[in-house]
This record gives structure tokens, sequence and C-alpha cells, in this order.
């Protein structure tokens, strides 16, 4: 694949996704959302059956939610990747209609961040439960708190104002602040701050959410914090590189968007932290990833162990995480532009939008928001600037 052809065909792909979703009022559909139904009364509050509601509504490849009362929604976590998208279009163009997007995103941001808690943090716009419990509508995670914290860093260093160096302080107060599992092999940062759950990804982005910052701010407490985390999870890697989901073993799985994820973290953490411990680690991660998740043709596969359902989220990943190695690994941009050139000829809609999934009969068409959209445009950004 030629660079200058497929560079054309990418630009254009990210500006009718742009105008989709600034056309639609950064709000839209997302897989979870379930709960927002009208149906949600029947589940008499039963954690089953309000399971059973969201998973219906996700899964069915028809949309069902315009007929259950589902309407599109704002999303902190959309609206945190399409800034970051924004700031790597104005660094890839040097457009300053991207950054008086990025800014306009981010000053949304700072005014909605979660009202529980003190410091900056973020959740989702809806109720979600899950076989651990229940995460009510803005209890922040530590995923999104910390990919949202990323836009901020990359805001202050591409645009020079400390106000967003103080969100992103504020935003490692919170990580600080979440319950942690100690073992003798490292520390894992929670997923939530209410109660202690043990998840691989969002204690390695926690991690390097305070690995990048302690660099600008010079704290060796958000370094400790960062390295006894990635202690963790790189003391439980497989041999095979891989990762599973978490460590109980009703986690112990293994998908193409969870481990891209590790990976963005590992190598963030490595590049701001100045430790070279782990490079084997990531090593091998990267391998396994490379080795694992792809098909010939560009498709991403979804788990380790076979291809379907095609899911849009793990083509932004993919295209995201390969183009992040660029520089690391030899043929990794390359795959991104494979995967990209897929990703774009399977999944966009004329209109713009990206599909949710593809499973082997039928496409699930619905138009999410943060889920295959804000990712996307993000991914693809990333991959453009590579390019350019």
């Amino acid at each position: 694949m030629t660079q200058a052809p497929f560079r054309t065909k990418l630009a254009q792909s990210i500006d009718k996704l742009r105008k989709w979703v600034e056309e639609h009022g950064y709000r839209g559909y997302e897989p979870f959302d379930g709960l927002s139904s009208r149906l949600r009364p029947l589940t008499f509050n039963r954690l089953l059956f309000e399971r059973l509601l969201q998973q219906a509504v996700r899964q069915s490849p028809i949309n069902l939610r315009p007929v259950l009362g589902i309407k599109p929604q704002d999303s902190t976590k959309g609206r945190g990747y399409m800034a970051w998208g924004y700031l790597e279009m104005f660094r890839a163009t040097g457009d300053p209609a991207y950054k008086e997007k990025a800014v306009q995103c981010l000053d949304w941001l700072d005014r909605n961040k979660s009202p529980r808690y003190v410091h900056h943090s973020w959740g989702n716009h809806f109720d979600f439960s899950s076989r651990v419990g229940r995460l009510p509508r803005l209890e922040p995670i530590i995923v999104w708190t910390s990919l949202i914290g990323q836009a901020f860093l990359d805001a202050y260093e591409t645009l020079g104002d400390k106000r967003y160096l103080d969100i992103a302080q504020s935003i490692c107060s919170w990580i600080l602040e979440v319950p942690r599992e100690v073992t003798p092999s490292g520390t894992c940062l929670s997923y939530v701050a209410f109660e202690q759950r043990s998840i691989h990804n969002s204690n390695m982005l926690g991690a390097a959410m305070l690995a990048r910052t302690a660099r600008h701010l010079h704290r060796e407490d958000y370094r400790a914090v960062a390295r006894e985390a990635m202690r963790y999870s790189c003391a439980r890697q497989r041999p095979d590189g891989s990762w599973y989901y978490g460590e109980q073993s009703d986690h112990h799985w293994i998908d193409n968007f969870h481990t891209g994820y590790n990976l963005d973290a590992l190598k963030c953490y490595v590049e701001n932290s100045g430790d070279e411990s782990f490079q084997e680690n990531l090593r091998r991660g990267f391998s396994f990833y490379r080795d694992t998740f792809f098909k010939p043709s560009g498709m991403p596969k979804y788990y380790h162990d076979r291809a379907y359902p095609i899911d849009s989220q793990c083509a932004s990943q993919s295209v995201e995480t390969l183009s992040n190695f660029a520089e690391r690994e030899d043929g990794s941009l390359s795959l991104a532009m494979r995967v990209a050139d897929w990703t774009i000829d399977n999944m966009q809609d004329p209109k713009g939008f990206f599909y949710f999934r593809k499973y082997p009969l039928i496409t699930a068409r619905t138009p999410m928001l943060h889920w295959a959209q804000a990712t996307t445009f993000r991914a693809f950004a990333v991959l453009l600037k590579k390019i350019s």
C-alpha cells in the first residue's frame, strides 16, 4: 500500500466522521446504555434482570433503542477522545479550527467532571450493571479518567496552558485515592473508587497517567505508585506475552482492545518514567499482539483465539496502538494502515459514521458515539500524523 493515495483516503474518512459527530452534537448511543430503557422498571431492581436487559440491547444486531425509549446521550469518553483527536489533527495540519474545537471539548469536560468527587474524574451518563455489581450514573472509573487525562496532558504539551496541567494533577489526586490491592509483587489500582476491583488495563492506564504527569510536576510519589502498579501487572503477564483481562477466574479472557490499552500504557510509563526494567514485558506483549490479533487483510480479531464479532473498538484501538509503536517496531505502521484501510472499506457508512460490529452474516450498524466514532477519530488522526 502506497502512502500518498492512502493518506488521501484516510483524510477523507476522518473528515466525514468528524462532520457526523459534530452534526449530532457529540451525542450518541453506547453499547451498555440499555438500562436507560423504559423497560427498566420490569427488572425489579434485580442485578440479573438488569444485565439481561442491558445485554439484549447491546447484542441485538437491530438497533432496539428508539423503540425502547433510549435516547442519544452526552459522553464524557466521547468528548475526551474527540478533544484528543482534534489536538492530533491540529499538530498534523496546523489548522487552528482543530485547536478551537479541542479547547471547547476540554472546557466541556472540565465543567462536566463527576459531581461525586472533589478531584477531576469522569463516568458514564447512564447506569451500568455487570457480573460484579452496579456502576451508577456519573460514578467514575479509572480507565476513562486516565484516558481523558492523557488528552489534558496533550493539550498542556501542545498549547502550553497551565490549567490543563492543573487538571491533570487533580486527576492524579483522584487516582491516588482509589483503593489498591497490595501484594508482594506489586500493587493494583482499583477500577473504581468505591471498592477494590483489580483489572489489568485500568491499573496500567492509571499508572501511565501518574508517570506522565510526574514528569511535568517532578512528583516522586506519583512515580512510586505507578511503578508498583506496573510491577503488579507485568508480574502477571503470561509466558506468551499476553494478559488476562483480570486475575479472577471469571476474568480469564484475552481480547484485542484491552491488550492495546495495556501496551500503550506500559509504553507511556517507560517513556515518561525512565524506568527500563519493563522493556522485555513491552517487547513480548507487542509481539503477541501483532502476531495474534490480525488477519492478513488487516481485519482485526476480537479475541486471541477467534475473530468474531468484528468490533469497532478493536479496530480503532488496533490502529492507535500500532501507530504508537511505529518508531519502535518494524512493520507496525504498515499494519496500522492495513487495519485502517480494511475498517474504512468494511465498517464506515456512507453517512460518515462507523458501524458497531460485524458478525458472520449480519452487521450491527448502530451509530455509537464514544464506541466507534470518537475512538476511531482519535486513532485515525494519530495514524494520519504518522504518515504525513
